[in-house]
């Protein structure tokens, strides 16, 4: 989420999410018994590839660790353990979102008002990056 709220996969981020989620259940459904260890190579060659991003803080070692948790009670059916789990990651949410805005840049300060020439070279500027 924060790789494509900070736009690291390109304008297609959100739709790289979509195909992450569903490239993360065949994974499972492809290879019995799954280690951390494996999910976290997984999740940390798709954050390269199609992110742009190598992910340093350990945030893809508690990823895997949950989603191996979470992958071996569906296996097993239990159904209460997995949407306790799940109620749990939606408890974060709001700190999620609190680290997303944190990590939004704030927007550069307005430079002084200039004359008419230093308007027309921002307005020049702003459509060559556009």
């Amino acid at each position: 989420q924060l790789a494509v709220a900070q736009g690291f996969g390109g304008p297609q981020g959100p739709e790289k999410a979509a195909w992450l989620a569903g490239a993360l259940q065949d994974f499972f459904a492809q290879n019995a018994e799954l280690q951390e260890e494996e999910v976290e190579e997984f999740l940390a060659e798709v954050m390269d590839n199609e992110f742009d991003t190598a992910v340093e803080d350990g945030s893809l070692q508690q990823v895997s660790r949950e989603l191996v948790t979470l992958f071996a009670r569906a296996s097993r059916g239990d159904a209460g353990g997995v949407g306790e789990a799940l109620g749990a990651l939606a408890r974060r949410g709001p700190a999620l979102r609190a680290a997303l805005a944190a990590a939004h840049p704030a927007p550069a300060p307005h430079p002084p008002a200039g004359g008419e020439e230093e308007e027309e070279e921002e307005e020049e500027s702003s459509k060559e990056e556009e």
